[in-house]
């Protein structure tokens, strides 16, 4: 058992998918593209292979979508806000590309959950990936 005594901290783990809250899972998974990242002057001025993996805890409004996407937090919209925090300049670091998906991805009114993972594919010689991976969650 672990030692972290939930009711003691101001953030619970949520479930993905979980039907008694009525809690959807969103993901976008594997989603890889070039970024300008890093801390370092090798770095600097060019990209690098990243890939990124979303997943999205939505609360499920009172209704059902009804088969239509506005009703729903659409997983080409969360790959547009990638793009664009991507698009918008070199970033030194994973965790901050990390928290600015965690943040863009929280924006949407019925995401309560946000675990973003960022991972360089070409760091590291001998790793196939090295980068960190968060977990967000939308304070009320």
């Amino acid at each position: 058992m672990s030692t972290f005594d939930q009711k003691s901290a101001n953030v619970y783990a949520l479930p993905y998918a979980d039907a008694r809250r009525s809690v959807r899972h969103v993901f976008v998974r594997d989603y890889q593209t070039p970024v300008e990242i890093g801390v370092y002057d090798h770095e600097k001025g060019d990209t690098q292979p990243v890939r990124i993996n979303v997943d999205l805890s939505v609360q499920e409004g009172e209704t059902h979508h009804g088969d239509d996407i506005g009703r729903v937090v659409c997983y080409n919209e969360v790959v547009t806000g990638i793009e664009a925090i991507i698009a918008a300049g070199h970033i030194n670091l994973v965790e901050t590309l990390a928290e600015q998906i965690a943040e863009m991805a929280l924006k949407f009114d019925d995401v309560i959950c946000s675990r973003v993972r960022v991972e360089k594919l070409a760091a590291i010689e001998k790793a196939a990936s090295v980068g960190v991976e968060i977990e967000r969650y939308k304070i009320s």
